[in-house]
Formats: C-alpha cells, sequence, structure tokens
C-alpha cells in the first residue's frame, strides 16, 4: 500500500484516533488488498461486497469484527481515496447482546491472591479496584495516582477522555512496597522490564491475568476486562447509584451502564415475581 497507508495514517492522526483503532482500520485495508492481490484503490464496488460476503460467510468473523472492517474500509474510500463506495452503506452488522460473565468477589480474591509476584498482585488490585480497562492500567503514571484523595486519574481513556476513578485504600500499602522493591526509574506505575521508558503492554498484562486466573482455578470466560465488569456489578450491589458509576466508568452514554443492571444478582433477588402476588384456594393437583 506504501504511499496509500502513509496517506491513511496520516488522515487517522489529524483527526486524533486512538492507536489501536489506526491498527484496526489498516489491518481491514490490508485484509482487502491481500485477499484481491492489489491495490485497494483499484478495486470495484462489486469486488469490495464480494469480500463482505467472504468474511461472512466463509471466514465466519463476529459481528463486531466485521463491522471494524467495513468501517476500516468505509474510511479508507471516503476519507483517504474520497470514493464513497456504496458496498459499504450497507447497514452494521447486527451483534447478539450478550451478558458478561460477572466474578463474585469471592472469584475476585482467588484470583488476586493466585498471583505469584507483587507486580502481579498489584497490576490487578488496581485493575479491579478502580475498574480500569486493560489499556488505562498500563498507562498509568504515577502522578496519576492520588493517594491522600484515594483517586486514580485515568488521562484520556476511551474517547479521549480524562476522569477520576477510586484508588482503593487497601492498595496504598502494596503500592508503596511495589516501589520500594522495583524502584521508580520510570514515570509508568507498570513499565516494561527491559524498556522501563515504555508503559507495559497490555497483551502481558492479559497473560498475568489468564495466567492467575488458572491458578485459582476458575473457568469463567473472559479477559482481564472481567474485573471492570466485577467492579461495576459490585458497586451497584453495595447500593452505588447509576450517575456515580457511570462517572467512574467513564460511559459517554448511561445506557451503556445500565447493562450491569442485568447482570446483578442482588437487584434482581429482591423483585417479587408477580406469581407470588396471586391467591390460589385450590389444592394443588395430586398428579
Amino acid at each position: 500500500m506504501g504511499e496509500l497507508r502513509d496517506r491513511m495514517v496520516q488522515d487517522m492522526q489529524v483527526r486524533d484516533f486512538s492507536p489501536r483503532t489506526q491498527e484496526a482500520y489498516l489491518a481491514a485495508v490490508r485484509g482487502l488488498a491481500v485477499y484481491y492481490h492489489k491495490g485497494p484503490d483499484l478495486l470495484s464496488d462489486e469486488e469490495i461486497h464480494r469480500y463482505l460476503l467472504h468474511v461472512r460467510e466463509v471466514r465466519q468473523l463476529s459481528a463486531s469484527t466485521r463491522n471494524q472492517i467495513r468501517c476500516g474500509l468505509k474510511f479508507f474510500y471516503d476519507v483517504t481515496v474520497r470514493r464513497p463506495q456504496a458496498a459499504l452503506t450497507v447497514p452494521v452488522a447486527r451483534q447478539p447482546q450478550k451478558l458478561p460473565a460477572i466474578l463474585s468477589r469471592e472469584e475476585v480474591t482467588s484470583i488476586v491472591e493466585a498471583t505469584t509476584t507483587l507486580r502481579h498482585r498489584v497490576l490487578l488490585m488496581v485493575t479491579y479496584g478502580g475498574g480500569l480497562r486493560v489499556s488505562e492500567v498500563t498507562h498509568l503514571r504515577h502522578d496519576d495516582l492520588d493517594r491522600d484523595r484515594q483517586l486514580i486519574h485515568v488521562v484520556q481513556g476511551k474517547g479521549q477522555k480524562d476522569r477520576y476513578t477510586l484508588l482503593a485504600r487497601c492498595v496504598l500499602e502494596p503500592l508503596e512496597r511495589y516501589q520500594r522493591v522495583y524502584g521508580r526509574p520510570s514515570p509508568w506505575v507498570f513499565p516494561q522490564r527491559l524498556h522501563p521508558e515504555r508503559p507495559l503492554d497490555p497483551t502481558c498484562a492479559q497473560k498475568v491475568y489468564y495466567t492467575a486466573k488458572a491458578r485459582a482455578d476458575i473457568t469463567k470466560v473472559g479477559g482481564i476486562h472481567a474485573l471492570r465488569h466485577a467492579f461495576a456489578t459490585h458497586l451497584l450491589e453495595a447500593g452505588c447509584d447509576l450517575p456515580t458509576l457511570q462517572r467512574l466508568l467513564g460511559h459517554g452514554d448511561i445506557k451503556t451502564t445500565m447493562r450491569y443492571l442485568h447482570v446483578t444478582p442482588r437487584t434482581l433477588a429482591e423483585r417479587v415475581s408477580p406469581l407470588d402476588q396471586l391467591v390460589f384456594t385450590q389444592p394443588l393437583p395430586r398428579r
């Protein structure tokens, strides 16, 4: 793609797209070019349409992945090439609405305690205690931790928004010990070992979580993001109101926060079935 790739990167950078979004969009266009073995700017609308059918019918990619590919291609053709394609005006694929598997407090405790190093334990404690996304915890700087107010300043989180969330009291002492043991040669709370000037890669944080989950013999699906889901659900169960939880999680729309109402067992348990409000006078049939 050469020159086209450079132009697309510039178009995304000037619009302040996140590095992950840039990588995903480039991968979408690269996949199209590889499929046809020619420049994507030379492809017809029919060819693009066939490729979209290919990723659905043959590769059987998920709806979210297909939508990401569609968005990347649409950006390339609309902005970089300035040649809108009719094949990309179709509605986005409908994604099945699945509720996340929620870890109980006991399961979170088991996972945290299954870590084998102080660094890994503090990483998972801070993630759960603040309801952080993996990219947010790996990009924490020492200056982002307000120990006096027990707050974490999340700088430019998802959607390039700043927010404050919770720094748990019980993590303060482990944090101090961690910093005494490992020192502070880097501005990052969790730097790379060989390159302390760089933040920890999110894939490494995922591996820490998966390893601890396996050691704890927890079989619920999901990666380290499950700690964020657990944070939200456990706060709701403890009586936290939705607007406050929305601010802590950094959701732009409260509807996104409201999905946790559907996975809060205590909220459901407090509801009375309408069947229980009926009065039956006849005995049960014998058989």
